[in-house]
């Protein structure tokens, strides 16, 4: 398990969440798979506090289900979780869209042209990793220049969620999300286009909340 692996002692509970996350999205640990404390502690190179604080979190944000005294387990791929989670996750960046398109500099568009880049790169590749990475970079602009914390939260803990189906997709040979989409938004912001802006964030979003209910590759 590539994330999971010893961490240092700053911000533990932190970072024991942040690996542990990246293990279930990326599907190193499966869906069903029961969890122990102990365990994942262990190979951390932590406590158990930092973990069990770590667990308590993932539940919160439906990676991770627990029956008392009896077990904790990674949570089925839903689509009607993904769907919800991708309309809430899609509302958060028509705001973050709305309000950063104004304030964009021109380096700001720079960096979501190379995040895109790296995007189309990595699918064309098959490289999901760095396609995700990539993408995630590129909306996370839109989100940093927003100023809006709330926002920004709100994105970070439902975003998961819909990765994982993202990431089966794109294995079963789907493409994530277009480049072409991305490149649209990105001439909407160049050209300070608001309403064009908002209207592909928005086409984006319900591109993931059709992948969620057709159970089919994105084209």
């Amino acid at each position: 398990m590539e994330a999971i692996r010893p961490v240092g002692r700053t911000l533990l509970r932190d970072r024991a969440y942040e690996a542990i996350r990246d293990a279930i999205v990326a599907g190193e640990i499966e869906p069903g798979t029961v969890v122990r404390d102990a365990d994942l502690a262990e190979r951390l190179g932590l406590s158990r506090a930092p973990v069990r604080e770590a667990f308590s979190r993932l539940v919160d944000e439906g990676l991770l289900e627990s029956k008392p005294q009896s077990y904790t387990r990674v949570t089925p791929v839903v689509a009607a979780d993904v769907r919800d989670a991708a309309a809430v996750v899609g509302a958060m960046h028509e705001l973050a869209t709305r309000v950063a398109v104004p304030r964009l500099s021109a380096a700001d568009v720079e960096i979501m042209r190379a995040a895109n880049d790296r995007f189309a790169a990595a699918v064309a590749t098959g490289e999901v990793d760095l396609a995700l990475r990539a993408d995630d970079e590129l909306h996370d602009v839109l989100v940093r220049v927003s100023g809006n914390r709330a926002a920004a939260a709100t994105v970070a803990r439902y975003t998961p969620l819909i990765r994982r189906l993202e990431r089966r997709r794109f294995g079963e040979g789907g493409t994530c999300r277009s480049a072409g989409l991305h490149e649209r938004l990105i001439e909407a912001c160049a050209a300070a286009d608001v309403d064009a802006a908002v209207q592909v964030t928005a086409e984006i979003w319900r591109t993931l909340a059709d992948l969620a209910d057709s159970g089919r590759p994105t084209p």
